[in-house]
Order: C-alpha cells, then structure tokens, then sequence
C-alpha cells in the first residue's frame, strides 16, 4: 500500500479494461441480437431455463440466500463490526437522510411500486398452498410479501457491499468485484480470472437492472394509459424506455452528488408522501394493527420461510416467485452493492449493517402493509372484489386500479407515475455507475462517454427482454444471471471472513506484543513539555518539522534496513506527507507515514474574538498513519531519535503480527 496511489493524473479519454469492457460488451450485443432477431426462440430458451432451474437448482438458491443474511449479521454482532470501511480516521462521506435515500432508490424502488398492490393480492387469490380468498390466505399473503421483500434481499447486496468497501477503501485495491479475491488469489485478480469474475458481474447487473427497466417501463405505460388513454403497446413502452434512458443520461453526466443523490431524495420526498397518504385516506387503524402483526409473523417464520422449498407439497409457484426474487436481488447485487460500496465510506460493519438491513427494511414493510393490507381491507372488508380480478388480468394496473378506490386518484395516479419514473431513472444511471467502474477496473472517474454508453446499454436491453417474451423473460434473466453470480459471492463471504480474521488477529497482536524498552528518549523539562502541549503549530512549522526531521529519521531507518538486504522505501508527496515502507514479498508489508493534518484550535486557545476564518485560525499536527490508517498521536517536536524509537516499536509489532500469522 503506498501513498502514491493517490497522485493525481491527467485524465484520459478512454478508461476502460479492455479484456472486461468488450467481452461483456460483446456478450451484450449477442444477445440483444439474438432478441431482435428470433424473439420466440429466445422466449422458449428463457422458459426452459427457468424450468431447469426451478427444478434443479432452488435448494441451491435457497441455501445460498439464508447463507448471506446469517453471515452478515455474524458480522455486526461479532468484533468484526467495529471494523470501518476505509481507514480508521475516515468519516462518512454522505449524511443518514441521503444516505438511507439513495439506499432506497437503488434498491428496490421500482419493485416497490410494481409489486406494492399485485404481490399480496396475487397471494391472496392464489396462494401456493391453502385456500384462496380466506383470512388465513391474507394473512399467508402478507408474511410471503414481508419474506420475499425483506432482511433476505438486503443481506445480499449486504454481503457485496461490505465485501467491496473493505478491500477497496481499507486494503486499498479497486473498487471492483474482483478485488473481494485477493485473499484467495492474491495478484491473480489482475488476470483471467479477474477478468471473468468482472465480466459476471456486468452480465448480472445488466440483466438486474434492465429487469427493473422492463417492470418500470411496463407501468408507466399503464399509468398514461390510465391518465391519459395511451395505448399499452410494445411500441410505446419502447419509446418509454427511450425517454427516460435520455433523462439517465443527463443524471449520468451530472455525476453520483449533482444527480444521482438529488433524484434519491426527491424519491423519498414523494415515495413518503404516497405513502402518508394511504395512511391517512386508507384504513389508518386497520394498517397500524396490520404492520404490527406483520412484523412479529415475519418473526415467527423467518427460519421457517427461509428453507421451505415445498418438496412435500410440489408446486410451480416456488419458481415464479421465491426463486425469481432470490435471482432478482442477486442479479441487482453487483449494481446495488457496487453503489451502497461507493456511497458508504468510512462507516462501521456494524454500522453498515444495521442501517443496511433495518431502515430500508422497515419502509419496505410499511409501505407493503399500508398498499397491501388496503388493497386487502378493500377485496375482503368492502367488497371491491373487481380489483383482486383486475390485478389477475394485468399487474401493471394494479396500483392505478387501487387508486381509484381513494380519494384523489387521478393525483396519486399522476404522482405514482412520475415516482415510477424517477425510480427508473436512479436505477438507470446508478447501473451505469457501477457498470462503468467494472469495466474499467475500479475507476471512479471515467469518462462521460463511457456511462453513458452503458446507460443507452441498459435500455437497449430492457427493450430485448420486453421484445422477447415480456414479464417472463424479465424474471427468468434475473434467475439465470444470478446463477453462476450466486458461487461468485459464496466466495466473498469465505475471502471476506479471511481478510477481517487477519486483521483481528493483527489488532490483537499490536495490542499484547512485548516491545524491546524505550531507551532513545531524551528527558524534556516540564516547562518544555508544557510549550509543546499548547503551542498551535502552523502549517510551515509542521512542513519544516517533517522536511527536516521525520524524513531524515526514516532514511535512517530505511538505510539500516537497506544494508540488511531488506526492500524498503521512503518517498514524500506534494503535500508535505512522507512514508516508509518495507516490503515482505508473500507476507504484509510494513507501512508507517507522517501527514500534516488540520484542526481547528479550541475555544480556550482562540484569543481573536473576531468573526475571521480561514488559515490562521488553524493549526497542524504531524499525525502517525499505519496501513490500517490514522493512529491519532502527534509526533511534532519530538526529536529525530524519538521518531526512529516509535518506527521501530510500531516495526516490532508488525513483525510479531506477522509471526502470530505463520
């Protein structure tokens, strides 16, 4: 790990890696061609790999999925979560409101609203086992809703999240899906093999994404054909698609602060108000008691959902539902955990954890309850029986359907429509985003072209899927994408395991190692001492402390080292940051680095009583940095043989780390 990673460079016109960019791109077109041109052998192809999988293959989904929710909450409840994501110095980069909002937006926006209303009242009509249209069928009906939308979906992109902020943000390594098997492979992820996993990937979030596409494109039709009388065609949905691809291009352009994070939070500015709104004007009473008997349902089955494949009682069902959800969150796992990854730096595993598995979780089941649980109280309580009829004969319609059973509906019509859009677009071009930085290993930056190559991408797919077999090819892509992805991130739970027990047992070792006595101090008076403690250094005094007295004492240090045939390193930044490093080939290097690092002074030390700010209210420290990042003691005015004592004590402990891992 080195600090010249850091440097900054000019930045190109093209950043991609070639092997991943065009061999995922190649898969693409074959298959987009392959859509256009023989569209009913596609849709065959699609329904008996569906088939197969449901068939042969679910007890492997089914496994893998409870595998992942146990794993990541192993992680919070362990002494793994207190492990942060990036140095141990970093802050997050965003606040919880927008974080949580562009949790929500990438996640499961547009399922939200496509399944809100269809899900529990599908469940309700045809259950997969039981009697249809009975209380016990509702209350099934909203515990399989509450399962398939819940801590299951989120531990997945849980588990790539988590993987990809550890080792790109705290190991240093690029941000993509290859980096989670450096400790299985180490520099082979450079390689083929790296390459495959990325290209897996691509082809994952793609699919995922432009499932989403489909689904957010079929309903907006229906919600213009509702408002407006449009017709729901083929046609228009391809000019849908079209439209709102354009509109994520712009988002794309605009970059993850100027237009990813500000559509996410009108997302959940609007996705609130919808759903206050069914509170309100719905069965407020009813829904309350609803979401609270839910929830301990949800509870109750948990274990017993999570491995019921219904081998006893033999039925289709599993297939388009379960199973299709488990491929649809693993299909979406690259794109969302990629995106939770990027936007969620320097916060805690455990942090991570609870905020990725419970606050979406939570507005997940209020609004499943207070949509579901009302288009429910509506069939069974006020005898609207034509609206579990209308969602059988088309889903697409089912929320504009159950809006025209409360006030206002042709409002909420037009506000769910514009939602369904603006979740659309953040789908859009958060994929992008990710997809872009997989195909150009790891880059955050990359050109404007190349996202919006990959947004255009997105839609031209979407298109594929709807030309070839509709919402059947929209789930069975999701199913089998996810398939090989599913090994992929078994693999990252063991090497992500692997990586934190080291550091762990790292941490534990600097902590109990007995270090040689310090005997390079010199004493320094009290009355120095004292100075040192309240003096508020400025910028060149820290500059020219660690120019002419950090520096010199690790090329000491680097030179002894040197002669004793070991590869060491010392270099120095533009700004003023100097590090040493010595490399141990297999085994972890040594790192140690001085930085100069601002504060402001306290109050006590702030004599100007003025309203100034700027430079000189602040004052520097020369901060000790290790590869696990800030260690929050100052070394100014310490003398050149006091910095030598502390690199060899923080050597020392290394070493031992190292022996503890043999």
């Amino acid at each position: 790990m080195s600090d010249q990673q850091d440097s900054p460079a000019s930045k190109p016109r093209v950043q991609i890696n070639p092997p991943v960019f065009f061999g995922s791109a190649a898969l693409i077109v074959c298959f987009v061609f392959l859509a256009m041109v023989a569209p009913e052998r596609v849709g065959t192809f699609f329904g008996s790999v569906q088939e197969w999988i449901t068939h042969s293959a679910g007890w492997f989904y089914v496994l893998a999925v409870a595998t992942f929710l146990i794993f990541v909450v192993l992680l919070a409840l362990s002494n793994f979560g207190r492990i942060k994501l990036g140095p141990d110095h970093s802050e997050p980069d965003y606040s919880y409101v927008s974080w949580f909002s562009m949790l929500f937006s990438a996640g499961m926006g547009i399922g939200l609203m496509f399944f809100g209303v269809a899900e529990p009242v599908m469940h309700y009509t045809s259950p997969p086992v039981g009697e249809p249209g009975t209380v016990l069928a509702a209350r099934e009906a909203m515990k399989i809703t509450f399962f398939h939308w819940g801590l299951h979906a989120w531990a997945i992109y849980a588990v790539v999240a988590l993987s990809l902020a550890y080792f790109s943000y705290r190991q240093g390594l690029p941000l993509t899906i290859r980096s989670s098997f450096y400790p299985m492979i180490g520099d082979r992820i450079y390689g083929p093999i790296g390459h495959a996993v990325d290209i897996f990937a691509i082809l994952g979030t793609m699919f995922g994404v432009a499932t989403s596409l489909g689904f957010g494109a079929m309903q907006v039709n229906s919600g213009l054909a509702y408002l407006f009388g449009i017709p729901t065609t083929i046609t228009v949905q391809f000019i849908l698609i079209g439209i709102i691809t354009a509109i994520a291009t712009i988002s794309v352009v605009l970059g993850l602060d100027g237009g990813i994070r500000r559509l996410s939070e009108l997302n959940m500015i609007l996705a609130v108000g919808l759903l206050a709104f069914v509170l309100v004007m719905g069965p407020t009473v009813f829904l309350l008691q609803t979401l609270t008997q839910n929830i301990g349902a949800y509870v109750a089955d948990i274990v017993d959902k999570t491995f019921n494949l219904y081998a006893y009682e033999p039925t289709t069902w599993i297939g388009g539902w379960t199973l299709f959800y488990w491929g649809w969150w693993i299909a979406w796992a690259p794109f969302v955990g990629m995106f939770i990854a990027r936007v969620s730096r320097g916060r805690t595993i455990r942090e991570f954890v609870l905020g990725v598995l419970l606050v979406p979780v939570g507005f997940t089941f209020m609004w499943m309850t207070f949509f579901g649980n009302t288009a429910l109280h509506m069939i069974m309580i006020q005898g609207i029986t034509e609206l579990g009829f209308a969602v059988a004969a088309d889903t697409t319609m089912a929320l504009f359907e159950f809006f025209e059973h409360l006030p206002l509906s042709t409002l909420t019509s037009l506000v769910a429509t514009i939602l369904v859009a603006t979740f659309f677009v953040t789908s859009s071009d958060s994929g992008s985003l990710v997809i872009d930085m997989l195909a150009s290993g790891g880059e955050e930056d990359a050109p404007v072209w190349q996202r919006i190559f990959w947004a255009v991408s997105e839609g031209i797919v979407a298109a594929g899927l709807l030309l070839a077999g509709g919402l059947g090819a929209l789930q069975t892509a999701s199913i089998a994408s996810a398939l090989p992805f599913t090994v992929i991130m078994l693999l990252m739970c063991w090497c992500l395991w692997r990586a934190l027990h080291v550091e762990v047992i790292k941490r534990s070792t600097l902590r109990s190692a007995v270090l040689m006595p310090d005997v390079a101090h010199k004493p320094v008076s009290w009355k120095n001492r004292l100075s040192t403690m309240l003096h508020h250094p400025t910028k060149a005094e820290v500059l020219n402390f660690i120019q002419n007295t950090v520096k010199p004492a690790l090329e000491d240090v680097a030179g002894e080292l040197e002669r004793r045939n070991m590869d060491v390193r010392v270099d120095q930044k533009e700004d003023g940051r100097v590090w040493l490093e010595v490399l141990h080939g297999e085994e972890i290097d040594f790192y140690y680095s001085v930085r100069p690092r601002t504060y402001s002074p306290p109050a006590f030390a702030m004599r100007d009583t003025k309203t100034r700010r700027g430079e000189e209210l602040k004052y520097y420290r020369a901060e000790v940095h290790l590869s696990e990042g800030g260690q929050d003691y100052d070394l100014m005015g310490w003398t050149r043989e006091q910095i030598i004592s502390d690199v060899i004590d923080q050597y020392e402990k290394h070493l031992h780390f190292l022996h503890a891992m043999r």
